[in-house]
């Protein structure tokens, strides 16, 4: 089966626990170090095995063929890559099936991740996860005071619009937040408004 790896924890030695997001799952497994064996990493997309174990619960890590992409040697790509796909450990770490949605949505971002600013289609693709998770908030009203925001607006973690002096933030265009929200466009947002976004999505998904 094929997956991608969204986290990676030491265990003794140089043996490892990765966890894998599946098209219907989330795999916790155990994977032993060896020089036969390649390397494997944060963002990977592997295809695998699984095997159980009579020694744990956690079953083993197989047969793992690295199904790379031609942007992961780019190390500003790569490293973004793994900075996004690090936040859906967290997300879904008490789920075990999953709606395909979320592989799906890692795809079609691996898919376009050479062909413009990264971090552009991660904030896209978290739109999405929202508007999938009914957590979108399309109302331009302030998360924090309630009333309608009519423009200096800014965004909190989960994308929560608010006005930006009520929490002394930069302001980003209201008209490029709604085409955002509407469409799923990030073209109408600077370079600028881009950073700001992205490191509001580094709080967590």
């Amino acid at each position: 089966m094929q997956g991608y790896i969204i986290k990676v924890n030491k265990a003794r030695d140089e043996d490892v626990i990765v966890t894998i997001l599946t098209h219907h799952n989330l795999y916790t497994l155990y994977r032993f170090y060896g020089a036969r064996h390649g390397q494997i990493n944060l963002g990977f997309k592997i295809d695998f095995e699984t095997q159980a174990s009579v020694k744990t619960s956690i079953h083993r890590l197989r047969s793992v063929m690295h199904l790379g992409f031609v942007w992961m040697t780019e190390r500003s790509r790569l490293f973004v890559w793994q900075q996004f796909t690090g936040l859906f450990s967290k997300h879904l770490q008490d789920t075990e099936e999953l709606d395909p949605f979320y592989f799906e949505l890692l795809e079609e971002a691996s898919a376009i991740w050479q062909t413009q600013n990264p971090k552009r289609i991660a904030i896209e693709a978290y739109v999405k996860l929202l508007q999938f998770e009914g957590r979108l908030h399309k109302e331009m009203n302030c998360f924090f005071c309630e009333s309608e925001i009519k423009e200096d607006i800014t965004l909190i973690r989960a994308f929560l619009p608010a006005h930006a002096e009520c929490i002394h933030a930069l302001p980003i265009k209201i008209e490029a937040i709604k085409e955002l929200f509407e469409t799923g466009s990030s073209l109408f947002l600077n370079d600028k408004e881009i950073e700001l976004l992205w490191h509001i999505l580094l709080e967590g998904l």
